[in-house]
């Protein structure tokens, strides 16, 4: 079944300052909070509708949509991890790309080629599958390194250079890549460099009894997969994503932030801690936590809940400490328990705090005084 929306080549061709179909001139408008919780709840009950007990990761991968991250999912196969990205793709409507990484795959084939016009004898580029609002990378591991660098600069720049040339891509991106463990024949290992610009990754794991007989149930004749259909659009969704954007985080919820992350460089268990770029995008991961949830404002449990996703795939063991039995989750676990929250632990000293922050940053734009 081709669930795509193709964009065509000479709709592709890049203007003079790259390309891109979207004025970025003036952004969207953030959506009103009641407009944001139906779609999101629209949004959730279409995954769920094809996904059988898997609600947690299906909040995940649509919490890293908001926070405008990419999603990493790996696990054995046979899980659900192509359905729950195929199904995030299918409920907006936008533009969606799906690659198939195998050891012969060129970069070019992702990022798009430039290709001698003998008519007009002009190069002209060709648009990879890269361009596009969701890019499924399907079993990422088992391209080679160049062909996984190939999505370096998509990923960070939301832009592709090709012939000294670069092209914008359309907002909202997001890549959702699959992999097995890197234990089974035929996969690569994702460089650090890789792994590190995915906002989070996810682990299936096994549906329990009763989801499991459901799916026997359901999957049988046909795929659930084929009942879904947009319930948002992509203009919401950059509307969405404007409002995960307002969410207060107060100076407390910030040096919390930062303690998580020097506590994994400074761990005795870690050869490698959490980079400045994971912190950022923790921080990102917790305002649309936050807004999920139907607050504008982050509270420690906003960070708590995502940091196990965002941090344990950027970190690497000890040797001395994975011999031992300890993986990235405990220490990211060991960490989240040691580490102090600060003063400001009550929604209601949060929500004082987000509104004294809005004063002083009013009155700093009218140019009066701050009130007390």
């Amino acid at each position: 079944m081709d669930y795509h929306r193709s964009t065509s080549v000479d709709e592709a061709l890049p203007e003079p300052q790259g390309y891109a179909r979207a004025s970025a001139a003036a952004g969207p408008a953030p959506m009103e909070a009641e407009a944001f919780h139906a779609a999101s709840e629209r949004i959730l009950r279409a995954i769920n509708t094809v996904i059988d007990g898997k609600a947690d990761a299906a909040k995940l991968a649509l919490t890293v949509l908001l926070a405008q991250g990419h999603l990493l999912l790996e696990d054995v196969p046979g899980v659900g991890k192509t359905l729950l990205a195929k199904t995030l793709a299918r409920t907006i409507d936008c533009t969606v790309s799906r690659i198939q990484f195998t050891p012969d795959l060129l970069p070019s084939d992702v990022t798009g080629v430039s290709i001698y016009n003998q008519a007009s004898r002009t190069f002209e580029f060709r648009p990879g599958a890269v361009f596009a609002n969701i890019v499924i990378g399907d079993e990422i591991n088992r391209a080679s390194a160049k062909t996984q660098s190939a999505l370096l600069e998509c990923m960070e720049e939301h832009q592709v250079t090709v012939d000294g040339k670069s092209y914008k891509l359309d907002e909202p991106f997001m890549v959702v890549a699959t992999q097995n463990p890197i234990e089974m024949e035929g996969t690569y290992p994702l460089p650090e460099a890789q792994r590190d610009r995915f906002m989070a990754r996810i682990s299936m794991g096994y549906p329990d009894h009763e989801a499991e007989l459901e799916m026997l149930e359901t999957h049988q004749a046909t795929s659930p997969l084929t009942r879904v259909t947009a319930v948002v659009t992509a203009d919401e969704v950059a509307s969405m994503i404007a409002a995960v954007q307002q969410v207060y985080v107060s100076q407390s919820i910030k040096e919390y932030t930062v303690s998580l992350g020097r506590a994994t460089r400074e761990s005795a268990m870690l050869r490698l801690g959490a980079s400045p770029r994971s912190m950022l995008q923790l921080l990102r991961a917790a305002k649309a936590t936050a807004a999920l949830e139907g607050r504008d404002f982050v509270l420690p449990d906003d960070v708590v809940s995502v940091a196990e996703a965002v941090l344990a795939h950027r970190i690497i063991l000890d040797r001395k400490a994975a011999s031992t039995g300890e993986t990235p989750q405990s220490v990211i676990r060991a960490i989240l328990a040691k580490v102090p929250v600060g003063q400001e632990s009550s929604p209601a000293l949060f929500r004082g705090a987000r509104d004294n922050g809005r004063g002083r940053a009013a009155a700093q734009q009218s140019g009066r005084p701050a009130g007390r």
